[in-house]
């Protein structure tokens, strides 16, 4: 069993888990970064297409923060809101411009384009052409993989935090505060499970989009962190919002990719099967910039009414802004002319698709979450910045500004090193039937999972579906549970046993909010 001690341990390498780590070495604590993927970009963050927010022309913070507040339909934490608003655009420009080298898109002037977002009442969203989060992801690990007490492994996935009430030795710890004193993690090449212990503990393992059918999330946004938290004892919070974002480029497959919305921010528009506009009947004063939950609503309700499988997004014959498409979205023309489609000729068909989580571990002013020595940042946390509904480009400015302040405050903490000697190793099952691994059973088992959440926990719920899912969803925990005791640990076990408890909390808390708010939409 191999045993190693940090300082700080990160868990997830998108934008909230590397601020962070970059935070924290500055104290010159030993900070381990630790990632599932083989690829060290692979991300959330990655696939960011729009932007960052900051403050643009005639705007001002009081502006950006009612917009927030606006869309987070009155249950947003106006203290999370303002932290952000007050601490977000400076920390663009002095830590991710300044000290990092993001390159952003400038104008012909040579100052900075700002586009406009959905819901947003300035241009106020700073943007790399339409790849802004994978211009971040590549400055920020190349920082990462710079430093000298940052050790960053790929290939890691983490399975269970450490406590002193799980995995201690000392049956007098139990009667003391619950402490987080780290994570097991499974090595992908050699599966042997490795006991990292830190004084803290950060996860920043992104969101939950492959727990549904359709989602612009890539495969590695399994809910890792929030079952682990919720394992541990650590509580979450606004599990029912779920953010589906209106615009996933319509394959027959499963897997599209984002239309960024910056399309519709450059004046595109949503097209019905009928060639008709509709926005302006289900949001007269926004129209296609409407909120997204409103947005992906009518989008459905559309595709119902023309038993359509999609509808169209048309920049082509609605540039009104007359800008270059081609040098203004290069990422999505590539993508698209892939498919066949010319979209400086072509409207581009679209559905809604699962996008962002608005809930998670509910952390505190810097990430602290109810089980001390546990962090959290990103889209695992849930600071209620984003309320029942995000705001377009907010999520890399919160990732931004809570993993700074997580990152310096994890490195505050007292050392714990004299639990560390009672920590016990990994315990492996002492019979394992290691012939029963067919991936097919993982397979079935995962498009249970994401058709039952598509259909019954998705864009539009009843109390009915709900009930259903929650029935459906504990029958397929109890056996995915006891498929993953009884075989050898892989990465794939871990994600389904994961992902299988964080979407049974969804329906839970879905069920028993009988009252639409946001993206969290009920029909009687």
């Amino acid at each position: 069993m191999i045993r190693e001690t940090s300082d700080i341990l990160i868990i997830g390498s998108g934008i909230a888990g590397c601020v962070a780590a970059l935070f924290a070495s500055t104290s010159g604590k030993r900070v381990l970064l630790i990632t599932k993927t083989l690829d060290p970009l692979e991300s959330n963050t990655r696939y960011a297409q729009g932007g960052i927010v900051v403050l643009g022309e005639e705007d001002s913070k009081e502006l950006l923060f009612n917009d927030i507040i606006k869309a987070g339909d009155g249950i947003s934490n106006p203290d999370a809101v303002r932290q952000v608003v007050d601490e977000g655009p400076s920390l663009v420009y002095d830590f991710l411009i300044g000290e990092i080298g993001v390159e952003f898109t400038k104008g012909a002037g040579g100052t900075f384009h700002l586009t406009k977002e959905a819901a947003h009442s300035r241009r106020r969203v700073l943007h790399y052409l339409d790849m802004t989060g994978l211009e971040i992801e590549k400055k920020l690990i190349e920082k990462i993989e710079a430093a000298d007490n940052i050790t960053f492994l790929h290939n890691y996935t983490a399975i269970d935090l450490i406590t002193t009430h799980h995995n201690s030795k000392n049956p007098l710890l139990k009667y003391k505060n619950n402490l987080c004193l780290g994570a097991y993690a499974l090595n992908n090449d050699t599966e042997e499970v490795h006991t990292f212990l830190a004084n803290a503990t950060i996860i920043s393992t992104g969101g939950i989009g492959r727990l549904y059918k359709y989602t612009t999330n890539p495969p590695c946004a399994t809910g890792d962190g929030i079952s682990m938290a919720y394992r541990a004892g650590a509580v979450v919070t606004n599990m029912e919002y779920v953010q589906f974002h209106p615009t996933m480029f319509y394959t027959e497959e499963e897997s599209g990719f984002l239309i960024s919305e910056a399309v519709r921010g450059e004046g595109g528009r949503l097209l019905n099967r009928n060639g008709e506009e509709f926005m302006h009947r289900y949001s007269p004063k926004w129209k296609d910039l409407a909120p997204r939950d409103e947005v992906a609503r009518a989008i459905y309700n559309e595709m119902a009414k023309t038993e359509s499988s999609y509808v169209y997004l048309d920049i082509a014959q609605h540039n009104m802004k007359n800008i270059k498409i081609r040098e203004r979205f290069p990422g999505i023309y590539d993508e698209c002319l892939k498919h066949k489609i010319d979209i400086e000729k072509e409207s581009i068909p679209v559905v809604p698709a699962e996008h962002y989580f608005c809930g998670g571990i509910l952390i505190g002013e810097y990430g602290n979450t109810t089980l001390p020595g546990l962090f959290t940042v990103g889209e695992s946390s849930c600071s209620g910045v984003h309320g029942a509904n995000r705001l377009a480009s907010i999520s890399l400015l919160e990732g931004l500004v809570y993993g700074k302040r997580a990152g310096i405050q994890s490195s505050l903490g007292k050392r714990k090193n004299e639990y560390f000697k009672d920590v016990a190793d990994w315990i492996y099952p002492k019979t394992l039937n290691t012939t029963n691994n067919d991936p097919l059973l993982i397979l079935q088992d995962w498009n249970n999972l994401r058709s039952t959440m598509w259909n019954y926990v998705g864009i539009i719920r009843t109390e009915t579906r709900l009930t259903r899912a929650e029935s459906d969803l504990r029958n397929l925990y109890s056996r995915v549970t006891d498929y993953y005791r009884n075989t050898n640990l892989t990465k794939a076990k871990i994600e389904l046993r994961n992902g299988i408890l964080v979407a049974n909390l969804i329906a839970q808390f879905a069920r028993r909010n009988r009252k639409s708010v946001g993206c969290h939409y009920i029909v009687e």
